[in-house]
């Protein structure tokens, strides 16, 4: 499937911005043209001839080395093919950081298919919406999910094929903090993942895909509420995947390590095809627990990692963490979250490494700015608020006021970018592509500023948009599920500041006459239907909500009591 945008997103903006005050801050490395390979098909065929015998994916003591990696994903390929996946279809992968993602991953992607990211911790309604928005045809998950839930939820979408995977497989140290779970059957309705990869079935030699090809429909949420497909082209994958291995001093066949999920663009950029780009071990550990991710720190001694700012305030404070676990760290990097000033000099102070800030979405494939690794990011004086970093060589970022027209370098206003890494729009949304993308530049919704020497701050967010941990949530999606409870007669719900998670959901409810129900009641309710990240850590109840005159619920008045 390729994508056929209607606007030019390299074209020049004619603008102060376009001088690019942040070339300056640059090293002749960072600012070098960069030749990506045109996927990470390409790039991991790349590191087969250069290291076959290397380990590719490190899985507790489970080892897959690039040459296994390849052929494992061939034989996905070919099961898929056989089964007629064709060109363009849609591939639906929900699974934990496991070499079982990175094989169906690849194995569909050699099928010629695009990929579909969904996050494991989505429930039955939440999968059944992207599956139908999809397209997908098929369906790769967890077999205990399968088993739950999702075999019903696929039996009523488009998916006609489906793969399970025991997280258990390709490993036999069965932690039980993060694989405590028992092994069920094989069960029925879909086919073993190993077993298929195991296989050998003939890759196809027809479906090569290429740059301009859509890899991933990447589900976010829009200003609409309803979630959205970012089309994530393969170039602009390997595009930012080349700029972090030039931009990082890390050496061919390092380790990284796969902190943020790998169903996250950060993940799937940063750490997936940053590492096969550098011929690296990619070192999984199902999901994040501190103490398994620091084991694995000084068992693997990786050189680099990314991840959200709550995952390192919980590292530090793991009560066996020292400055040894760190110590073999050349970068990390923090992005999806707000990173506190004070957090980088505490975990610095504690633990040795400067941790660097970074900038970017889902609609432009993870970073478009980022503190280089010989820098280290600024502060802003008036707001106490780091800076994201500085944007790339062919990146424009700009700085709009509501007009759509530039504001002076230090005032707010809506960040913009333009790049190659920025996304042709929406999957089957033209009018919200037109919006979000016009003349193929992506306006972010996110407020911010520019310094004079490029450096680029985020201080706010245009929409009600909730960020939990790096994770985004919006607020009708919560309000829906409260008003299916009946004793709820009105719910809004926003953003609060938290100390772990950089901002946790609140809702206000206001109750039926006659009815009742309590904080505790109406926050398990929208647990057993919505993520984990989602669902209201607050409830407070109230005898009314504001309003407008016109009966519009005023979010901001909740937001910032009087």
């Amino acid at each position: 499937m390729t994508a056929t945008p209607g606007t030019t997103p390299g074209a020049p903006a004619p603008s102060v911005y376009a001088a690019k005050p942040w070339l300056a801050q640059l090293s002749d490395a960072q600012r070098a043209p960069v030749e990506p390979p045109a996927t990470v098909v390409h790039a991991l065929r790349a590191a087969v001839a250069r290291a076959p015998g290397h380990t590719a994916l490190a899985y507790f003591d489970g080892r897959l080395t690039y040459r296994e990696t390849d052929a494992l994903s061939d034989s996905v390929a070919g099961f898929l093919a056989a089964r007629g996946v064709r060109r363009g279809d849609r591939v639906a992968i929900m699974l934990q950081n496991t070499p079982h993602f990175v094989l169906a991953l690849l194995g569909a992607w050699k099928a010629g298919a695009t990929v579909v990211p969904l996050n494991p911790m989505y429930k039955s309604a939440e999968v059944a919406h992207v599956l139908t928005d999809s397209g997908a045809t098929v369906l790769v998950c967890a077999d205990q999910a399968w088993e739950a839930y999702l075999r019903d939820t696929a039996a009523a979408s488009s998916a006609r094929v489906a793969l399970t995977a025991c997280e258990k497989d390709l490993q036999t140290r069965d932690d039980t903090r993060v694989l405590g779970f028992e092994r069920i059957p094989r069960p029925a309705g879909a086919e073993d993942l190993v077993a298929v990869a195991r296989a050998g079935h003939p890759a196809p030699a027809d479906r090569e895909p290429a740059a301009a090809d859509v890899a991933l429909i990447s589900y976010t949420s829009g200003t609409s509420g309803t979630p959205k497909g970012a089309m994530n082209l393969h170039g602009g994958i390997t595009y930012n995947a080349e700029r972090q291995r030039t931009g990082h001093p890390i050496a061919e066949g390092a380790a990284y390590f796969a902190l943020a999920p790998l169903f996250h663009i950060t993940g799937m950029v940063c750490e997936l095809a940053a590492c096969v780009a550098n011929a690296g071990t990619l070192v999984l550990t199902h999901r994040f627990e501190a103490g398994v991710v620091l084991d694995a720190f000084a068992e693997h001694r990786p050189a680099y990692t990314v991840g959200p700012s709550t995952a390192f305030m919980a590292l530090a404070a793991h009560p066996s963490a020292t400055r040894d676990h760190f110590a073999s760290f050349q970068v990390i990097s923090s992005g999806g979250a707000p990173l506190p000033p004070a957090l980088v000099e505490r975990f610095r102070a504690g633990f040795g490494p400067y941790i660097r800030n970074g900038y970017g979405l889902t609609e432009c494939t993870a970073p478009c700015a980022a503190v280089p690794a010989e820098k280290e990011a600024p502060v802003d004086p008036a707001s106490g608020t780091l800076s994201v970093g500085l944007p790339g060589p062919e990146t424009v970022v700009r700085i709009l006021d509501e007009t759509g027209r530039e504001v002076p370098f230090g005032e707010p206003g809506e960040i913009a970018v333009r790049g190659p890494q920025v996304v042709p729009g929406y999957w089957r949304l033209p009018e919200a592509t037109a919006e979000t993308f016009p003349d193929g530049e992506l306006r972010t919704g996110d407020i911010g500023f520019m310094d004079a020497d490029g450096w680029l701050y985020v201080v706010d967010r245009k929409k009600d948009m909730i960020n939990a941990s790096g994770f985004k949530v919006w607020p009708r999606e919560v309000e829906d599920v409260l008003h299916t409870h009946p004793a709820v007669r009105e719910a809004a719900v926003v953003g609060v500041p938290d100390a772990y998670r950089g901002e946790t959901v609140k809702a206000y409810v206001s109750l039926r006459p006659g009815s009742s129900a309590g904080p505790d009641e109406l926050a398990a309710y929208c647990a057993q239907r919505l993520a984990a990240y989602k669902y209201p850590r607050e409830v407070e109840i109230l005898p009314e909500l504001p309003k407008t005159a016109s009966g519009k619920i005023l979010r901001r008045e909740l937001r910032f009591p009087a």
